[in-house]
């Protein structure tokens, strides 16, 4: 038997895999898969085959993927590998290597068979969607001469919302400083472009921001929060916060607070610092923070962004939503479960309703938890 292990974690693993434990046999990086059959024959004469070398190039476009446990409903669709940006706390450039983005051509062909298939939804996946760029090149006229077409992130969105009109877009993750007006305006002049943002901030404090090279500031940040609402004012918007990074202070930790507050986040995904080998953090600072401290500043995070989906939520009271249905809900297969526009779980009962999974229903909003929309259909399916 071959034991082998693939992908970022491979590359960043390598040396403990092969020297130290000498688990496996292979070791293949997250863009080494062509080399597959080669590695195998090497590892089968006794040797260890690795290759864990990152590409420039290298950005899957031609793969259909395989979708393990589907609803048939939703799908990601990845549009870019690695990323740019060199945040301190992250491994992801070491790992994964520097930005590309997959040719438009073949994104809109796998969105377009999606919903061929029965599919409803699509989320562009990226590190950072909005760095999006892909240039073409195309004969120029009988001269031969060749003409360059861009597609930034807001072309692509445009495109495969044009798809069809059933076909539901999301799109993350969204870095603050390359989200720009132009994709705003575009989510606004589609229907079926979801109104929600997921816009991670880190950090409340500007210098920690820095400290995490994150390259804006707390009142940049805010501004954005104002721009986007201005555009889009029922804009869904969730977050990432990172509790206790080297250094930060008590009123640090309460400027993180406060600006959940300002922006109301609907939900977020929070952690407390833990360090990476191999980032720039790593290397740079000192990992001073107790994890007792981390841990309860954490928890007020919790608790704060606990207290603001709810009232997001109990906002929505009384409003009739548009859900697309994934499926039955986690807690009864009497009820429907599906989501919003700004991304919100909505449930409601099958009964009274003509509904089908892959269907869009209107549901009125009757009751709410701090996670779940709760109410009962109106008008029945939408096609």
């Amino acid at each position: 038997m071959l034991i082998g292990v693939l992908g970022c974690m491979a590359e960043r693993l390598k040396e403990k895999f092969l020297s130290e434990e000498r688990l496996v046999d292979l070791v293949v990086g997250p863009d080494a898969y062509r080399a597959l059959p080669g590695l195998i024959e090497e590892a089968e004469t006794g040797q260890k085959a690795v290759n864990v070398l990152l590409s420039r190039e290298e950005t899957y476009a031609d793969i259909s993927p395989v979708r393990l446990d589907s609803n048939g409903v939703t799908a990601f669709v990845s549009i870019m590998r690695g990323c740019n940006n060199m945040c301190s706390f992250c491994v992801v450039p070491f790992t994964r290597g520097r930005e590309r983005s997959r040719d438009a051509t073949s994104i809109i062909r796998e969105c377009t068979d999606l919903f061929a298939r029965g599919f409803r939804e699509v989320t562009l996946l990226g590190q950072n969607v909005d760095s999006y760029y892909w240039m073409k090149e195309a004969g120029g006229g009988s001269s031969g001469a060749v003409e360059d077409t861009v597609v930034t992130f807001a072309n692509l969105l445009e495109q495969v919302a044009l798809i069809a009109p059933s076909l539901r877009v999301r799109f993350s993750t969204s870095h603050p400083k390359d989200i720009t007006d132009e994709v705003l305006y575009t989510i606004a002049r589609h229907e079926n472009i979801c109104n929600y943002i997921h816009l991670p901030v880190q950090s409340g404090s500007s210098r920690i921001l820095q400290l995490m090279n994150r390259t804006y500031t707390r009142e940049w940040y805010l501004a954005k929060i104002d721009r986007i609402l201005s555009i889009l004012p029922d804009c869904g918007l969730s977050s990432d916060l990172i509790a206790g990074f080297c250094t930060e202070s008590e009123a640090e930790h309460q400027e993180s607070l406060s600006l959940m507050q300002y922006a109301r986040y609907d939900f977020s995904y929070m952690f407390f610092y833990s360090e990476r080998p191999g980032t720039l953090a790593a290397r740079r600072y000192k990992d001073d923070i107790p994890e007792e401290v981390k841990r309860r500043r954490l928890d007020e995070i919790v608790k704060l962004q606990n207290r603001l989906s709810l009232e997001s939520n109990k906002r929505d009271l009384g409003k009739i939503v548009k859900v697309l249905i994934e499926g039955d809900s986690r807690k009864s297969a009497a009820d429907w479960r599906g989501r919003n526009s700004q991304n919100k779980v909505v449930v409601f009962p099958k009964s009274g309703c003509s509904c089908r999974k892959g269907d869009y229903a209107w549901v009125k909003v009757e009751d709410c938890t701090g996670g779940t929309l709760i109410g009962r259909a109106v008008e029945g399916s939408i096609n």
